[in-house]
């Protein structure tokens, strides 16, 4: 019995050891998978910073080669428009210690004045249309005011991806400025409030129909009225929607689609 009994918690003993053996080769193996990702990730960031260097011109003046060349920085984590710790051309830190941006080092700050003119007229249009649109602004119609007036970084064109990078870069100021989709459309928000579901598919209803009216949300999306009116009654109270009581039964207007000239 005692050695049948020494067998056992020996071979307890075993598959515990075998067990941390495994464990140890799994964070060994994990550990040199990490070192050499973040080596490969080393040298795609050194090549992109080349290759930004070498065609610099090319993306300050075209918009869409500007937005992929964008999407391929995040792609390997780096945000042109944050701190980079890659020193720049005169290999100055700036404040706190920190380098410049990304766009500062090969643009020499052209590209950050640019995203910082822009996403201030954002802030300022925003703030002068939250009466009219209850602080949803739709990024395109954002984009075409934008653009219009005064020219912005030495009359670079301004588009739909340079606005949702320039809202991207408030938010470490805690703004409350975000970008949300509705539909087939995309809107900044400036307002600290979450749609909920059911005012999100009216919005989006709205969108698809031009307006709607509550039996219209009842024969639709059979909703009871007392369900339809309160979303209604809500989106009426943070400006979302405008009433149009002209007609035989009260109809409801996204004053975006009334001002968005491709509504």
């Amino acid at each position: 019995m005692s050695s049948r009994r020494g067998v056992g918690l020996g071979a307890f003993a075993n598959r515990t050891q075998a067990s941390q053996s495994y464990a140890n080769h799994g964070a060994n193996l994990r550990s040199t998978h990490l070192s050499s990702l973040q080596t490969q990730l080393s040298v795609f960031q050194s090549v992109l910073h080349s290759f930004a260097l070498e065609h610099s011109s090319t993306i300050k003046s075209n918009p869409t080669f500007r937005a992929e060349f964008a999407r391929m920085c995040n792609t390997i984590g780096v945000d042109p428009l944050a701190a980079s710790n890659v020193k720049g051309k005169n290999g100055r830190k700036g404040l706190g210690g920190e380098t410049g941006s990304f766009w500062t080092q090969i643009m020499g700050g052209d590209m950050n004045d640019f995203y910082f003119e822009v996403a201030v007229r954002v802030v300022g249009l925003c703030r002068d249309t939250r009466s009219e649109n209850g602080g949803l602004l739709g990024v395109e119609e954002c984009r075409k005011r934008v653009g219009k007036g005064k020219a912005i970084g030495s009359g670079l064109e301004v588009t739909d991806d340079d606005v949702l990078r320039a809202v991207k870069s408030l938010e470490p100021l805690g703004s409350g400025f975000s970008i949300f989709r509705v539909g087939s459309k995309q809107y900044i928000r400036s307002v600290p409030k979450e749609l909920n579901t059911d005012q999100a598919t009216v919005l989006e209803a709205i969108q698809v129909l031009g307006y709607v009216s509550i039996s219209m949300l009842r024969l639709n999306l059979n909703w009871e009225k007392a369900r339809a009116q309160t979303v209604i009654d809500d989106l009426l109270a943070d400006g979302l929607v405008w009433l149009d009581a002209q007609a035989e039964e009260n109809e409801y207007w996204s004053p975006q689609n009334l001002l968005d000239d491709s509504g």
